[in-house]
């Protein structure tokens, strides 16, 4: 080793380890042509996260039930038509409801058909179309001009035109002038796919955790072999491996599970950010123990998510169909919580009258 000191030199990880930086959005927009086409190509991937992640499927239906799963109120001549709506044959027009809600939290969009009296112009039914069927057209002023019915028989594809008053669409989040809306399972998919791995991945260990590596002195290939098949065979079966040899030359040695604190901690991250993202508290979706003052507290702030979307789909239900309905809210616990917290006088905050000046004060 040489000791010079004009040797000195230094580092460059200013180049070497990159800053974060978050990928950009380009949003599906209008272009240049006369006719702008859109079709969810992820249709059956969002389905297939939907359908097949528990947490996802709870949560989305927690929020339409919450949404339209308590009923509405309407006059008696739009109770009439409602009552009469049947869907694909045996729905009712709540059940069709929550139906189009799950599908434009889980997919972006939701569309049924809407079907009217020829010469009345009286609904008479709105029938789910999939969103996978499904093509909007969009016009160089960023309008929507139709919407297309794809259905593909065998190689032949058949185009069905429906122009916007016969379509009821919901969408979920649109943003800036994209010409679709915005799917729940879309944001939150890199945490599903990480809790997935890392539930595999324990799970795995498990599994391997109760066979046990067998050490054997051999040098000869070929017996390294037939004991390996062996082997194989007797763990397969779950049976016990019988070595011909003296003690000493072959032995066991049991595999142990790593510390299983990591693993807790990484998926409890990743389940509160889950239901962080998607807007439902664990309390909404789950019947686990919560404290009664946690709960409250949950079913607060999860108040104005389903508020919101209840007045987004009477809005709709207005606009697309002339249909005036209120969905009944569940009831508030606001009122409770400021009652309670009153009477909590051993709590060190302020409390709600410690900011009220009164007579006398």
């Amino acid at each position: 080793m040489e000791f010079d000191i004009e040797q000195t030199t230094q580092t460059a990880l200013k180049g070497g380890v990159p800053d974060y930086s978050v990928s950009s959005y380009s949003p599906d927009v209008v272009g240049d042509q006369a006719d702008t086409l859109y079709m969810n190509t992820r249709y059956f991937i969002q389905l297939g996260y939907f359908k097949g992640i528990p947490e996802v499927w709870r949560c989305i239906n927690a929020l339409s039930t919450w949404t339209c799963g308590k009923g509405y109120t309407t006059d008696n001549a739009t109770q009439v038509i409602l009552d009469n709506i049947t869907g694909w044959g045996n729905e009712t027009f709540g059940e069709i409801m929550i139906n189009m809600q799950n599908s434009k939290k889980a997919n972006g969009d939701s569309y049924a058909e809407i079907i009217r009296n020829e010469e009345t112009g009286t609904l008479i039914n709105i029938k789910v179309l999939g969103g996978d069927s499904i093509r909007h057209v969009v016009g160089k002023d960023g309008i929507i001009k139709r919407y297309e019915q794809i259905t593909r028989i065998g190689k032949k594809v058949k185009v069905r035109r429906l122009e916007p008053q016969q379509v009821l669409h919901f969408c979920n989040d649109r943003i800036a002038d994209e010409i679709h809306g915005t799917s729940l399972i879309d944001i939150v998919e890199w945490i599903i796919v990480a809790k997935q791995e890392a539930m595999a991945d324990w799970k795995r260990i498990s599994h391997r955790s109760t066979i046990r590596v067998l050490y054997i002195e051999a040098d000869n290939i070929a017996k390294i072999a037939k004991v390996r098949s062996q082997y194989a065979e007797g763990i397969k079966n779950g049976e016990v491996l019988i070595l011909p040899c003296k003690k000493g030359e072959a032995e066991f040695q049991d595999l142990s599970l790593p510390p299983i604190d990591a693993f807790i901690r990484w998926l409890q991250y990743l389940d509160s950010t889950f239901y962080q993202v998607i807007g439902v508290p664990k309390i909404i979706a789950t019947s686990e123990n919560f404290t009664e003052s946690g709960g409250k507290v949950g079913f607060l702030t999860f108040e104005p998510t389903y508020t919101r979307e209840q007045m987004l789909m009477e809005g709709d239900l207005w606009s697309q169909l002339a249909i005036k309905i209120k969905f009944n809210r569940p009831p508030s616990l606001g009122g409770d919580l400021n009652r309670d917290e009153a009477k909590d006088t051993g709590q060190m905050g302020l409390q709600p009258n410690d900011t009220q000046v009164e007579k006398g004060a």
